[in-house]
């Protein structure tokens, strides 16, 4: 499976851990950046994250700034796309469960290393439920 993963200046440090741990457990990722703390603009980076995501159905993606808000907000302009703004391992579970959410969101400035791993995996290895969550998921898209 690859993995798009994009972040601002404020998550650049976080997606450099979260590269290197998926690395190491066997995901290939494609990086759309940012690739330093310099001071850039979310939107360039959270539009092609949600565009692989989009148009590769199954795909799951990673994007990153300082409050998730704001990326997450740009991913979610995309018909396709239903990011998740997680900061605990059991709101990525149930964005996967319940929600059939296709993009995580985190907020560099607000969780550790460890917080953002245990969800990541969390997201990444969990399912959607379907049923009664379906007909629900089916009601987002305008």
């Amino acid at each position: 499976m690859i993995i798009p993963i994009g972040a601002d200046h404020a998550g650049f440090s976080l997606k450099e851990e979260l590269i290197s741990y998926l690395k190491q457990r066997g995901y290939k990722l494609k990086d759309f950046g940012c690739y330093s703390e310099d001071s850039i603009d979310y939107p360039d980076y959270a539009h092609p994250v949600a565009e692989m995501v989009e148009n590769n159905p199954g795909m799951l993606g990673i994007i990153i700034c300082g409050s998730g808000n704001g990326i997450n907000m740009t991913a979610n302009k995309h018909q396709g796309i239903r990011s998740a703004l997680c900061w605990k391992k059991e709101i990525a579970q149930l964005a996967r469960e319940h929600n059939d959410a296709n993009i995580i969101a985190l907020p560099a400035r607000f969780i550790s290393t460890k917080q953002a791993i245990e969800m990541v995996d969390t997201f990444l290895t969990t399912s959607f439920e379907g049923g009664r969550h379906q007909r629900r998921v089916d009601k987002i898209s305008c």
